[in-house]
């Protein structure tokens, strides 16, 4: 019977197959897309299973399971560095919890939480507990679902300049997510996220060099359009999600 652990390591292989022949459609490599084990779901073993498989990068969506994951793994000998991003709704009450620990947080969904974490990052930073602006990304709700959080297309645009002036964070891109089980919805809402971060590119000179989307049911879609980052959860960890 085939253990936990080769399974994973199995389904990483064909997950990155599966990539190759996207991008390879686009014009791109494996290079340009960088590849998230979303761990929210599962334990520090599960997370080790996908170390060994090779997973470098991981993503959580509570700062206290991000607290936690980091501890273990830290406790555990001889395990490779990896990074861990936060991907989900982020309160402002947690935002201490994240700053110096995330590596990115993907979640930046109103201004509100934006000065709220640029004001706790420039005090950290001041204190040399930080050594500069936290890194993230915007998330905007491109498809306009009312389910989901984030700037509209127009808030981002409006409030962009403002954004920028903000000291404590830096500002690498966007994320969005598409409505589920819907393919061609999900590839307007990411080539809607390309052409709003090429919008803003050009309007505000920035550089956005990130789109943060697709996920497990459509990530081959995400790295036709141009995702630079694929945020996978139940594809990576959950035996009984089908491959299609």
């Amino acid at each position: 019977m085939e253990s936990y652990a080769d399974l994973v390591a199995r389904r990483r292989e064909a997950i990155l197959a599966r990539m190759d022949e996207a991008l390879a459609r686009a014009g791109r490599s494996r290079g340009d897309v960088t590849l998230i084990a979303v761990s929210k779901t599962v334990g520090i073993e599960e997370v080790c299973a996908a170390i060994a498989a090779g997973y470098r990068v991981f993503g959580e969506n509570r700062p206290q399971e991000l607290v936690r994951k980091l501890g273990g793994l830290a406790a555990l000998p001889d395990v490779p560095a990896v990074r861990f991003d936060m991907i989900g709704n982020l309160q402002t009450n947690k935002v201490n919890a994240v700053l110096g620990r995330a590596a990115l947080i993907h979640s930046i969904g109103s201004e509100h939480l934006a000065q709220a974490v640029s004001a706790r990052a420039e005090r950290r930073i001041g204190a040399g507990e930080l050594d500069g602006p936290a890194r993230v990304l915007l998330e905007v709700n491109v498809s306009g679902e009312a389910s989901k959080s984030g700037f509209s297309p127009e808030e981002v645009r409006a409030c962009m300049p403002r954004l920028m002036e903000l000291s404590g964070i830096h500002i690498e891109g966007l994320m969005t997510m598409a409505p589920r089980g819907d393919k061609d919805a999900a590839r307007r809402t990411f080539c809607g996220l390309r052409e709003l971060r090429d919008e803003l590119e050009e309007r505000e000179g920035a550089e956005l060099p990130e789109l943060s989307c697709g996920m497990s049911e459509d990530f081959e879609i995400a790295c036709e359009e141009g995702s630079t980052i694929v945020r996978l959860g139940r594809v990576v960890f959950d035996p009984s999600f089908a491959l299609q």
